[in-house]
């Protein structure tokens, strides 16, 4: 079964410093039909303008990742990552994947420090497996060259091919597609799918999507993806 959400179906808040579509409810935007979908519950597309950013503030219970497409996101945490001496510079740019378990509770704060660039990422929640785990955090480059032509694996329960490891019963892959370039994805049928196009142009399972579109996936058992343009796609598969 394949539903299409269309990029324009989604929720948008402009705040003026931040300009953010919203994949599911969130915040001020309410959608009974977009309450989530398996254990994934956020996916913001957001805008930050320069100089400007998200304040201290906290979260608990949930695994959050952060996918920079252009510009810098300066991360710093309760647990010591972007403050001076820490393990994690706390930095992200385009090509990182950034990985936040909230766990018991963490203050954190992202800003973007250019004078002349705004900050473009996907900021995605998802429902952690445990509640109570310890905080944590956790940062790597994945190239564009592992990316090409190929979905390669961003986040899983168990770090799985240099992933960042999450508290959650699903897999996030990543591809860039173009021209005559192709992926498939075993499934099972007894679990869901989730395809979000970055940009560009993709068909998946036959349907045709542009930036911003979404597919939502379930008992099906492969995902095909190419005719790609410029395309760059994010897909997770999940628990129910």
């Amino acid at each position: 079964m394949l539903e299409l959400i269309r990029s324009c179906d989604r929720g948008y808040a402009d705040h003026g410093w931040l300009k953010s579509y919203h994949s599911f409810s969130f915040a001020d935007y309410y959608d009974a039909r977009r309450m989530g979908f398996g254990a994934l519950r956020v996916i913001n597309e957001d805008r930050i303008a320069p100089g400007t950013g998200f304040g201290t503030h906290g979260h608990r219970d949930m695994e959050i990742i952060s996918y920079v497409l252009e510009g810098e996101l300066a991360h710093k945490d309760s647990m010591g990552n972007g403050q001076a001496g820490g393990a994690n510079s706390g930095v992200i740019r385009p090509g990182d994947v950034q990985r936040m378990s909230a766990g018991t509770g963490v203050m954190h704060s992202e800003f973007n420090h250019a004078k002349d660039q705004t900050t473009h990422f996907l900021q995605i929640w998802i429902q952690p497996d445990a509640r109570g785990v310890a905080p944590g955090y956790e940062q790597i480059h994945v190239p564009a060259e592992q990316k090409r032509g190929r979905l390669r694996l961003l986040a899983s329960p168990d770090g799985a091919e240099g992933s960042v490891r999450i508290h959650a019963d699903a897999r996030l892959y990543a591809g860039l597609f173009d021209g005559a370039e192709a992926a498939q994805l075993n499934l099972s049928a007894a679990r869901l799918a989730y395809v979000h196009l970055v940009r560009g142009e993709l068909t998946v399972n036959g349907k045709a999507l542009k930036a911003g579109d979404a597919l939502q996936i379930s008992e099906e058992t492969r995902l095909s993806l190419g005719q790609g343009r410029d395309a760059e796609v994010l897909v997770f598969d999940l628990q129910p």
